[in-house]
């Protein structure tokens, strides 16, 4: 019977089998989206098979949303078949839906990007080249170069995202270690880009994080790290050296989020003095700087280290200064890098920054050092690859923003979509 008394109608009964069915699907709603998301389920068949739920219940999971306008159904046939040699509807996620606002500070500058489901970079103000001592001078001018870009684009925001170069403690979002930056030692870093966030007039939460584990991130979701359970990432960037690990399918931070400061594995006990106090460490033996030192160059102010340090390798490698300094380099990471593999039986690393360049250099080399270093020699060897996304610190800042939409969309969104 109907609300009236009357016997249902056809639409009646048609508009209460599909609530039901999203009802029971509703708790997918967060694994569908990431699986749209991470570009693992491109058709509903695919979705299906991945829930583990009914073609219908999925076809209504993908109705929802789509919906709340985080991604697209194309029923329009495809080259991907469904079951039963019936095409499949694609999916994809919604190219004008809402971003996340992604901010990164790094010695020589910061910049500001909206990015969109699947790891898209939708929007990008000009890089700055200053950044000064004061951390919320920084943050605020980095939030309003977001903001404009969010009313130049007219997108509706989830939150924001801050990838910074040093280790943030958790719960408290401090800045323990901005050794590259002047900042203090410290710096409430969560709590100001949250206040500067909130007084630019963006909804959603903010949040923070070590440049090289968003960058982890982003890679394993969209990059070079896909299907890896166990992901070890190091890179260098403008300064410095960063380790990061993805367990699981999980970043992992530690107790206190400051697992695998990588940069401070000694691989030089008579090398240069570190500014942790120790000396010989990846991050002072095997960075821009270091690498410039090493072929006899003086960097200029121009423009970055890291442009300078990879301009010079690419540019001049077949020098023999920049070779040699080059070698030196891969085997100071080479050597940390075993310790690493040793220590944590990775199934896969990946290189950013500095060192992804100095793996297209000499890839044998680098892969021979590990493998001679490591436990297991040359037949346990671990594919070393280059990370493959622009901006993936900037990527994956946006991701701390869109995980709460990943985990609940409907939650997220959907009182005021």
């Amino acid at each position: 019977m109907n609300g009236n008394g009357a016997p249902p109608r056809v639409g009646d009964v048609t508009t209460v089998s599909t609530r039901t069915r999203l009802e029971r699907g509703r708790g997918a709603l967060g694994p569908a989206l990431e699986l749209v998301h991470t570009g693992r389920a491109p058709t509903r068949a695919v979705l299906t098979a991945e829930l583990g739920v009914t073609r219908a219940t999925a076809g209504a999971v993908a109705a929802e949303l789509e919906a709340l306008g985080l991604i697209r159904v194309d029923s329009r046939p495809g080259g991907a078949g469904g079951t039963q040699g019936r095409p499949s509807h694609r999916l994809s996620v919604a190219e004008d839906g809402p971003v996340a606002l992604a901010a990164q500070v790094h010695p020589d500058g910061f910049r500001a990007a909206l990015v969109g489901l699947g790891g898209r970079i939708v929007a990008t103000a000009p890089g700055k080249v200053t950044v000064s001592a004061d951390p919320a001078q920084v943050l605020r001018a980095v939030v309003e170069a977001g903001a404009e870009l969010l009313a130049q684009t007219g997108r509706r925001c989830v939150g924001a995202g801050l990838a910074v170069p040093s280790a943030v403690a958790e719960p408290e979002g401090t800045a323990l270690n901005p050794l590259h930056l002047a900042w203090p030692a410290g710096s409430p870093v969560r709590d100001v880009f949250a206040q500067c966030v909130k007084a630019a007039g963006i909804d959603g939460p903010a949040l923070t994080g070590n440049d090289v584990n968003l960058a982890a991130l982003a890679e394993h979701r969209h990059g070079a790290g896909r299907s890896a359970q166990h992901l070890l990432c190091v890179a260098t960037g403008h300064r410095g050296v960063g380790g990061a690990l993805v367990l699981d399918g999980r970043l992992h931070s530690g107790s206190s989020g400051l697992a695998l400061e990588v940069g401070h594995l000694t691989v030089n006990p008579e090398g240069r003095a570190c500014h942790c106090g120790g000396r010989g460490c990846l991050d002072v033996e095997a960075d821009p700087l270091a690498f410039l030192t090493a072929a006899g160059r003086t960097p200029g102010p121009e423009v970055s280290l890291l442009a300078q340090a990879r301009d010079l390798l690419r540019g001049e490698y077949a020098e023999p200064a920049v070779r040699a300094a080059a070698e030196e380099l891969i085997d100071r990471l080479g050597l940390g890098l075993a310790g690493l593999v040793n220590i944590l039986n990775p199934d896969r690393i990946i290189l950013g920054g500095l060192h992804r360049e100095l793996l297209h250099a000499d890839p044998e080399r680098l892969r021979a050092v590990v493998a001679d270093r490591s436990l297991w020699g040359r037949s346990g060897g671990v594919p070393i690859l280059p990370c493959t996304l622009d901006h993936n610190s900037l990527v994956g800042a946006a991701e701390l923003a869109w995980q709460p939409v990943l985990d609940d969309p409907l939650g997220a969104l959907g009182a005021a979509a």
